[in-house]
């Protein structure tokens, strides 16, 4: 099935949710966007109305054009929009990806797209940098491709045990919830086991340090 073919399909309705749900995800945390993947993932395993690897895409390009967003509030934007996009991250959290962001430049941006809680902190700091866009974009690009993998691997292990397409999405988007839980788990502990530092000031302006 070409491109242009599926989405003239009109039960490829699937796409355009896939897309916005993605996207709105990745702009305002409000929906669990791996689940997202994985349920579309699912679907295209057991019906005729998506296609695998156009779920791959769309949710490559959602990730992407929502974290390209979330870059230039964090570029451009005032104190209050960097406040925003800060709100429920901790402090040393974001300085401590700073620094590592000084080091390692576009690999972090790969990592934190891969990691819990790691996305948010690592475009502030990119931000907060003046991190240049001929560096950011291919970099995200990479990042949301290899996360829209993992998530729709789990949609095609579920796809794979049972044909009922609700069956199979349902499963998708409990697994992708336990993977997320149990990742997070450890990445919170992980962080109370580290020594208890001082913590610096949040950042409040978005030019360079």
């Amino acid at each position: 099935m070409s491109v242009l073919a599926a989405w003239a399909d009109g039960s490829a309705i699937g796409y355009p949710v896939l897309f916005g749900g993605v996207l709105l995800g990745s702009i305002v945390p409000v929906v669990p966007t791996g689940a997202v993947v994985g349920a579309g993932a699912a679907f295209a395993m057991t019906a005729n109305e998506l296609n695998l690897p156009l779920v791959l895409l769309v949710a490559t390009l959602a990730a992407w054009t929502g974290d390209v967003i979330t870059f230039a509030v964090c570029r451009f934007g005032g104190p209050s929009a960097v406040r925003w996009v800060a709100r429920g991250q901790h402090a040393e959290r974001i300085e401590e990806v700073r620094e590592q962001f000084r080091r390692h430049g576009w690999q972090i941006v790969v990592v934190g797209r891969l990691l819990p809680a790691g996305r948010i902190p690592v475009l502030l700091a990119a931000g907060a940098l003046a991190y240049p866009w001929r560096r950011l974009l291919p970099a995200s690009l990479l990042a949301s491709f290899l996360w829209a993998v993992a998530y729709a691997l789990l949609g095609v292990v579920s796809g794979g045990i049972f044909d009922s397409p609700l069956t199979a999405v349902l499963l998708a988007t409990v697994l992708v919830l336990v993977v997320g839980a149990v990742l997070n788990l450890v990445s919170a502990r992980r962080r109370r086991s580290a020594p208890e530092e001082e913590q610096p000031a949040e950042p409040t302006h978005c030019g360079p340090a």
